[in-house]
């Protein structure tokens, strides 16, 4: 770890004891991986929350029936329509009727976040989750970062 700075942080003892089992539980060596982590986390809420063109990387998750009336066929034109948007994604079958679907997709907050609710509002898709890490929020600030299109 090349270049850190050392700060304090004072808690109250029931607060550090929670925290504490926090970590033990996430599986984290010490604090100061847990509070940087906890510091990205709330970096990257406030970039996506801020800036409607932030790079971002995400998942878009869908749940739906695949005998309803065409769910199949239009999911399928929207993921052409938006082709740049996705760099991958997984199909599932659940059941007999059920369909689990994972995108793995790259734009702005803006364009991700359409291509989500674009693919949740179609008729027979029942859970729609949309998860966005904006690209800016890494280990290493300079290294360089991909970018797909």
């Amino acid at each position: 770890m090349d270049n850190v700075t050392r700060i304090g942080v004072s808690l109250e003892p029931d607060l550090l004891e929670e925290f504490d089992k926090l970590i033990d539980k996430k599986g984290y060596i010490t604090r100061s991986e847990a509070i940087r982590d906890l510091i990205r986390s709330s970096l990257a809420k406030e970039i996506i929350k801020e800036d409607e063109n932030a790079i971002v990387f995400g998942t878009i998750t869908l749940f739906y029936g695949h005998h309803k009336g065409g769910v199949k066929e239009r999911l399928m034109e929207i993921q052409h329509e938006h082709h740049t948007k996705i760099l991958s994604s997984v199909h599932v079958h659940l059941d007999m009727e059920q369909c689990l679907e994972v995108l793995i997709v790259n734009g702005t907050v803006k364009e991700v976040r359409q291509l989500s609710d674009e693919l949740g509002s179609v008729k027979g898709v029942t859970h729609r989750t949309l998860h966005r890490t904006p690209v800016s929020i890494s280990e290493d600030s300079d290294a360089p970062h991909p970018h797909f299109h």
